[in-house]
C-alpha cells in the first residue's frame, strides 16, 4: 500500500494512518511521508500538524516507535570512512555496494536511513534548504529537539568515539606509519593519550548520566588538544612523503586515521553545552551529520580524489624538479638546449630508418611489436644516458615546474607578469628544442637511406614511401588523433618516471645498494656507493623512457591484432619519415603533398605538446589544490605579456625580468633541496 504519494492528498492520508495510535515497524509509511512533504510547501505541513494535534501525537508515537531501540554508532564509526586500508580493495568494495547494497542488521538506524531514501544526498540538500525557523518547529513538534541530552544518546556517541580511538590508535602505530612523521618518536603518543581520555570519559558517563561539557572544560580542551596532535601527526606525515616517498597503503592508512580523528572531533563537538540553544542545535547537527554520513558512505569520486592526490603530487614533484632542467635563461643555455635537441634528432633520425627496415622482417604481429618497441626504447634510453632532448618530452615536465612555482606559499602574486616572462622562457626553450629535434632527424634520416641505397644498389624506401606520406596528411589519415595518442603516452612516461623515483625514495633502495655487502664485497664500497648515486640519479629516467618506446612501439601492432586503426605520431619521427617519403619518391611529388606533410610535421608536433601539456597541468594543478580563478589571470597575464613580447617567447631576448624570473624559479629547487 501507498501513502502520501501524490501532493493532492497529502493530509487526507495522513489523516488516514494516523488518525488511531499505530504499532507498526514497517518503514514504509515514513519512506511515504518523506517523499510527500517534498511535494507539498513544509509550512502548510507543520500548520496542518498544529491544526491536529490527535494526529500529531500519534505520529510522534510512529516516529518514536520506529526509532526506538535502533543503535547509530555504525553510522558514526563507519559511514564515509575508509573501511579497506588500500585503494583497489576500496574501490571494488564501493561499486559493489553501489550495484548490490550490503545487508545490514534490520535494527539500526543504518537500515532504517538506506531503507526510506532512495536518493540521500537529494534529501539532504532538500532539508538543508528549508528555513531554520520550521527545521527547529518539526523538532519541537516530535519532541526531539532535546535527544542529545538522553543518556542512551551520549553513550552510544562516547561509544562511537571509543571505536574511532581504539582503531586509529593501532593504525598509527604501524611501523611504516610511525617512520612517516620521526619527529614523534620523542613525545608522547597523541592517540593512546586521546584513547585515554575518552575511555574516561565513558567511565564517567557510566557513573553519572547525567554528565554534560561545556568549552571551558578541562576534559574537552585535553580531549580537542589530543585531536589537534594526532592531526599534526598526520600533516606531518604527508608533507614528509616527499622526503621519505610513500606507498598506496601509506596513504590510505594515513587519510583513514585523519577521516577517524575529524569524526572523533565531530562527535566530540555535540557533547558541548554552553547555552540553552545549543541543546536544540547539537540535537540537530546529529541528525544532519548522520544523514550527510550515510549520504557519501559509497562515493566513488571522493575516494578517488582523496586517495590519488597525494601520489599525483609527489609524482609532479619529480617531474617539476626534472622540469627545471628544460628550462633556458641565456643565450648559451639557448644554445646548449639546440645542440642537445640536435644530438636527439640525430638519434632519432637512425631510429626512423631502423624501423622502416623492421617493417621488411617477415613475422607475426607479436614480433614486430618487440622489435619496434625496442627499436624505439633502446633509442629514448641512449638519448637521455647521452643527455641528449627529445623535445616533446618536455611539457609534461616543464609543466609540473611551473605549477610547482605557482603553488609556493607567496609567489601567487596580484602582478603575474614574472612568471608570465618565466613561462616566455619555458616556451622559447621549447621551441629551440623542436627546432633542433626537426632539423637534425630530416638530413640524418635522409642521409642514411641514401647511404643504404648507394651500399646495396637499391631504394629500400620505395616501397614504403606511399604509406609515409599518406600518414602525413591529416585528411587522408589519422594523423591528429595518432599524435594525440603520442601526447598521451608522454604524459604516461612523466607519471612511470614520478612513481618511480617516489618509490625509489620509499623503499630506500639507493640507501640499500650503497649499504649492500654482497656489492660491497665483490666491487668495493666506492662502487656501491657510486652506483647508489647513478640509480638516484637516472633510474626513473631510463624506466621511463624505456616504457615510452614500449609504448610507441607496440600501438600500432597491438591495433592491427585487435583490428583497430591505431599507430603514434610524433613530430621528430613525422621529420625523419618525411625525408624517408620523399627519397621513395626520388622527390617527385606535387605541390600539395610536399606542403600538406610539412605542415603536418609541424601540426603533430603541436597536438604532441597540447596533449601531453595539458595532461600533465591538470594532474599538476589537482595535486596542489590551485584556485583556478587565480590560474586564468595568470593565463590572462601570460597573453598580454605574449601580445607585447612575441620575439620573447622564441629567442633568448634579455630582458629586466630576468633575475626576478629565475628568483621565482630557483624558490622553487632551493624548498625542494631543503626537503631532502
Amino acid at each position: 500500500m501507498k501513502f502520501f504519494h501524490s501532493s493532492t492528498n497529502f493530509k487526507s492520508d495522513l489523516k488516514k494512518y494516523f488518525s488511531f495510535k499505530n504499532e507498526t515497524l514497517s518503514l514504509e509509511p515514513f519512506a511515504e511521508f518523506l517523499e510527500g512533504i517534498k511535494k507539498n510547501d513544509f509550512k502548510d505541513v507543520l500548520d496542518f500538524f498544529k491544526e491536529n494535534p490527535e494526529l500529531t501525537e500519534n505520529f510522534k508515537y510512529y516516529i518514536h516507535h520506529i526509532f526506538e531501540g535502533r543503535p547509530f554508532n555504525l553510522s558514526l564509526t563507519e559511514a564515509n570512512i575508509l573501511s579497506e586500508n588500500a585503494f583497489v580493495p576500496e574501490f571494488k568494495k564501493r561499486i559493489l555496494n553501489k550495484i548490490l547494497p550490503p545487508v545490514v542488521n534490520e535494527k539500526t538506524i543504518w537500515y532504517l536511513i538506506d531503507n526510506v531514501s532512495l536518493r540521500p544526498q537529494k534529501d539532504l540538500k532538500y532539508f538543508h534548504n528549508l528555513p531554520e525557523n520550521e527545521v527547529n518547529e518539526f523538532f519541537d513538534l516530535l519532541e526531539i529537539s532535546d535527544f542529545i541530552l538522553d543518556p542512551r544518546v551520549k553513550k552510544e556517541m562516547l561509544f562511537s568515539m571509543n571505536i574511532l580511538a581504539w582503531r586509529v590508535t593501532g593504525a598509527a602505530m604501524e611501523v611504516e606509519v610511525v617512520r612517516m612523521a620521526p619527529q614523534y618518536k620523542n613525545f608522547e603518543n597523541p592517540f593512546l593519550a586521546l584513547q585515554n581520555e575518552l575511555e574516561n570519559l565513558a567511565d564517567e558517563l557510566e557513573k553519572n548520566s547525567e554528565l554534560q561539557l561545556n568549552s571551558k572544560d578541562s576534559r574537552y580542551k585535553q580531549i580537542k588538544i589530543y585531536i589537534e596532535q594526532c592531526l599534526e601527526f598526520v600533516n606531518i606525515s604527508f608533507k614528509n612523503s616527499s622526503k621519505y616517498g610513500i606507498s598506496g597503503k601509506i596513504n590510505q592508512s594515513l587519510l583513514k586515521i585523519r577521516q577517524q580523528i575529524q569524526r572523533i572531533y565531530e562527535i566530540i563537538q555535540l557533547f558541548v553545552i554552553d547555552k540553552e540553544e545549543d541543546v536544540l542545535i547539537n540535537s540537530k547537527q546529529l541528525v544532519f551529520s548522520v544523514l550527510r554520513y550515510k549520504s557519501h558512505k559509497n562515493n566513488i569520486s571522493d575516494l578517488i580524489n582523496d586517495s590519488t592526490r597525494l601520489i599525483s603530487h609527489l609524482i609532479t614533484n619529480h617531474t617539476a624538479e626534472t622540469g627545471t632542467h628544460y628550462i633556458t635563461s641565456t643565450r648559451k643555455e639557448y644554445m646548449t638546449m639546440f645542440y642537445k635537441a640536435s644530438g636527439g634528432g640525430i638519434i632519432v633520425g637512425a631510429l626512423c630508418v631502423l624501423k622502416m627496415l623492421y617493417g621488411y622482417v617477415p613475422g607475426s604481429d607479436f614480433s614486430h611489436a618487440f622489435l619496434y618497441s625496442m627499436n624505439y626504447a633502446m633509442g629514448f634510453v641512449m638519448i637521455y644516458l647521452m643527455s641528449f632532448t627529445l623535445a616533446t618530452k618536455q611539457p609534461a615536465m616543464t609543466a609540473a615546474t611551473m605549477t610547482k612555482v605557482l603553488s609556493e606559499e607567496g609567489n601567487i602574486r596580484s602582478n603575474n607578469t614574472e612568471f608570465a616572462h618565466l613561462v616566455s622562457k619555458l616556451f622559447r626553450s621549447q621551441f629551440i628544442a623542436f627546432v633542433g629535434n626537426v632539423l637534425l632527424s630530416f638530413p640524418v634520416a635522409l642521409l642514411i637511406i641514401y647511404g643504404l641505397d648507394v651500399f646495396f644498389s637499391q631504394n629500400l624506401a620505395v616501397e614504403r614511401s606511399d604509406k609515409l606520406l599518406k600518414d602525413l596528411d591529416p585528411f587522408k589519415s589519422k594523423a591528429i588523433l595518432h599524435a594525440s595518442i603520442a601526447g598521451f603516452y608522454l604524459f604516461i612516461s612523466g607519471i612511470i618516471s614520478g612513481n618511480i623515483g617516489n618509490n625509489s625514495v620509499f623503499y630506500q633502495i639507493p640507501e640499500r645498494i650503497a649499504k649492500n655487502l654482497s656489492i660491497s664485497r665483490l666491487f668495493g664500497k666506492k662502487f656501491a656507493k657510486g652506483l647508489s648515486k647513478y640509480y638516484a640519479k637516472n633510474w626513473p629516467g631510463i624506466v621511463s623512457n624505456f616504457w615510452f618506446g614500449v609504448f610507441l612501439g607496440a600501438t600500432a601492432p597491438v591495433g592491427l591484432f585487435f583490428g583497430l586503426d591505431l599507430d603514434i605520431r610524433h613530430i621528430t619521427f613525422a621529420a625523419g619519415n618525411f625525408a624517408i617519403g620523399l627519397y621513395g619518391k626520388d622527390f617527385s611529388v606535387d605541390s600539395y603533398t610536399f606542403w600538406i606533410s610539412f605542415i603536418t610535421v609541424f601540426l603533430i608536433g603541436f597536438f604532441n605538446f597540447l596533449v601531453s601539456f595539458s595532461l600533465s597541468m591538470f594532474l599538476a594543478f589537482r595535486s596542489r589544490k590551485l584556485n583556478f580563478g587565480q590560474v586564468s589571470e595568470i593565463y590572462k597575464e601570460i597573453f598580454r605579456y605574449f601580445t607585447k613580447h612575441p620575439l620573447k617567447f622564441f629567442l633568448p631576448l634579455r630582458s629586466g625580468l630576468d633575475k626576478k624570473a629565475d628568483d621565482l624559479m630557483n624558490s622553487t629547487i632551493s624548498t625542494k633541496s631543503e626537503d631532502h
